[in-house]
């Protein structure tokens, strides 16, 4: 008696299947890694509960523009990166009028210091480099500009 050798071939049906579930697998380890990234690595500033006595600006948008005033290049984007994971609105990141800034400022432009407050907090900058600047002809809440201590704030740490 000669022997058949028969290889398994997949039918259709199991080939359909197994498709499906290497798509399923895939969606899933996507949405997890979304979670983990969103939940635990880039947790969203929680300004209510730890700086309630210094001022609220829960539940409005805060605008702002990065300005890079230490020159280090890519810099102004790496900090609004942050700042946008962090749910601030970012309208525009470009350079300072100088590179030579020592220390990284915060700017209220409309005189709403719990905004500005919330921003200094998010990058780790002191509350003594909050200065106002408000002009009535700007749209933004805030201004952040990098000094050449970006190295010790929250978004390179």
């Amino acid at each position: 008696m000669a022997r058949v050798n028969k290889k398994k071939q997949l039918s259709p049906k199991n080939l359909f299947l197994n498709i499906l579930i290497a798509l399923l697998s895939v969606v899933v380890f996507f949405l997890l890694y979304s979670f983990i990234t969103n939940s635990i690595v880039n947790k969203p500033v929680d300004w209510t509960t730890e700086n309630a006595e210094k001022g609220d600006a829960s539940g409005e948008i805060i605008q702002l523009d990065v300005l890079n005033g230490c020159g280090v290049s890519g810099i102004a984007q790496d900090f609004t990166d942050f700042l946008r994971k962090r749910n601030f609105d970012v309208v525009q990141s470009s350079n300072y009028k100088t590179f030579d800034v020592e220390q990284s400022l915060v700017i209220d432009r409309t005189g709403d210091l719990a905004a500005a407050r919330k921003v200094a907090y998010a990058l780790g900058i002191d509350e003594s480099n909050i200065v106002q600047q408000i002009n009535p002809d700007y749209y933004l809440n805030v201004s952040v500009v990098i000094g050449r201590d970006y190295e010790q704030l929250k978004p390179l740490q």
